[in-house]
């Protein structure tokens, strides 16, 4: 038989921001890859559409990203020459409570210490010293949990408040509600019950990142961030193929490397044939974090919020005070449906006019659900956003709702509405999805994870795919120059 060359180095399945991230590690070190995309768009959580009327561009799934702001890997590609540009909001987070007033998050830590008053003074002890040195502690909390830290004295000292409970936390550093909230709002990001050990870590890095490099949004949507990202890639020599389901990695092409920008549950189906099957069973039984349930908002103005300073915030939280978002957060974890349930809200118009047509708004906003919640949430999201804004439903012009079962159907990786990529627990970013020294790496040689089912976890920052990448690089491509 005549010797074919394979035509790729390595092929990556699936084109989030993972994905992407793996290939152009590869393809900057000299490999040839090709990238095969499901949908007709790429992207997978960072896309963006007009979901309600024409002329209102939405996010699909994210919205705001202080973590691609802090990303080791992000900030090593010139995206900006791609047409990436980024908007700093005024404010970067907003809290409002039931008496009109709202904590707030100044990208001045200085800002926000004056704003909080008499809890001022520890919020800065809090946060300083993680801003102190903040690029060290972005590289450091962006790797696997299990690695040798680079700078040991700074991880035990960011340790001693990130394995407590974000309750803990909060209660004992702080004596007002306000400041009190505002640290269970950034927690709640994590999708864990707050009384969780290490919940209070999403509060510290959350918190110092609006400091350090902002809450941005991307202008004209996230899909800017993934058509920027594919710019590179095809500047480099890789391909992407849009239109390429893959369900089962072995009628893929021959290639040195496999990497599957997929969720554990995914890759543990399109591999079921060549994985060994205690891995792939760990794969499947991969616990997953809670749902969420969306609705984009088409808007005739912006969102009359009773608190000023909520009207120049990018994200805005909404939840009261911290025993509420707790409630909430536990009986979500419980598979409860709370009453009033804690949202994250995104109005990205008010920054981006490329968004809505002139004079009018978008807005985005979800909460955490029970997984596969079939239920309509539509309803307590309004009333809660209704509760800080008094006549935000009049201002609706048009919505577009997704449950759990919808947004998985858009998309298989966000399976029962697990955006995540699975549990966040303390256990689970050890083991994610299974303990190994190199997490990326499955029993097959070759076949490599790199979606958020591996460390660091959920967020648009790219680095679980420039991880695997990383491996792929230092076993079956280490001979590429």
């Amino acid at each position: 038989m005549k010797y074919r060359p394979m035509e790729s180095d390595a092929i990556v399945v699936g084109s989030g921001p993972n994905g992407l991230a793996a290939a152009l590690t590869l393809a900057q070190a000299g490999c040839r890859v090709r990238v095969f995309e499901a949908q007709p768009t790429i992207g997978g959580g960072a896309r963006s559409g007009e979901l309600t009327r024409p002329g209102f561009l939405h996010d699909l799934c994210s919205a705001i990203h202080p973590l691609a702001a802090a990303s080791p890997f992000f900030r090593s590609l010139p995206l900006a020459g791609d047409g990436l540009r980024w908007i700093q909001p005024e404010v970067a987070l907003a809290h409002p409570l039931d008496d009109g007033t709202a904590a707030a998050v100044f990208p001045s830590l200085d800002a926000t210490c004056s704003d909080l008053g008499a809890d001022g003074a520890a919020y800065h002890r809090l946060m300083a010293p993680l801003l102190d040195r903040w690029e060290e502690l972005a590289d450091e909390v962006l790797q696997p949990v299990l690695h040798l830290p680079r700078h040991p004295l700074l991880m035990a000292g960011f340790g001693m408040g990130a394995m407590r409970s974000a309750s803990g936390l909060a209660r004992n550093r702080f004596r007002n509600e306000r400041a009190r909230a505002l640290i269970a709002g950034l927690a709640a990001h994590s999708f864990l019950p707050l009384e969780a050990p290490a919940s209070a870590s999403f509060a510290l890095v959350l918190g110092a990142a609006a400091h350090a490099v902002g809450w941005p949004l991307p202008q004209g949507g996230a899909q800017k961030i993934t058509d920027a990202m594919a710019a590179r890639l095809q500047m480099l020599g890789g391909r992407v193929e849009t239109n390429q389901p893959v369900d089962d990695v072995r009628v893929l092409p021959p290639a040195r490397a496999v990497l599957l920008d997929l969720t554990a549950w995914e890759a543990a189906r399109v591999a079921r044939h060549v994985l060994p099957d205690g891995y792939r069973r760990h794969l499947e039984h991969f616990p997953h974090s809670p749902g969420v349930y969306k609705v984009d908002y088409a808007l005739d103005g912006p969102i009359p919020w009773k608190a000023d300073v909520c009207r120049r915030a990018g994200t805005v939280h909404l939840g009261g005070p911290l025993a509420e978002i707790a409630a909430s957060e536990r009986q979500v974890a419980h598979g409860a449906l709370p009453p009033r349930p804690f949202v994250l809200l995104a109005q990205p118009s008010l920054f981006d006019p490329t968004r809505a047509p002139a004079g009018q708004h978008t807005a985005w906003a979800y909460c955490h659900a029970p997984l596969g919640c079939a239920t309509n949430l539509t309803g307590v999201i309004e009333a809660q956003i209704e509760r800080f804004a008094p006549g935000f439903r009049q201002r609706i012009l048009a919505r577009c709702s997704s449950g759990p079962p919808d947004l998985e159907r858009r998309n298989a990786n966000l399976a029962g509405g697990d955006i995540s990529g699975g549990s966040m627990h303390f256990w689970r970013l050890l083991a994610r999805p299974t303990l190994r020294f190199v997490p990326s790496r499955t029993p097959v040689r070759g076949l490599y994870l790199c979606s958020s089912s591996t460390p660091p976890g959920g967020g648009v920052h790219g680095m679980c795919g420039y991880h695997a990448a990383r491996a792929a690089l230092g076993r079956e491509l280490r001979h590429d120059p």
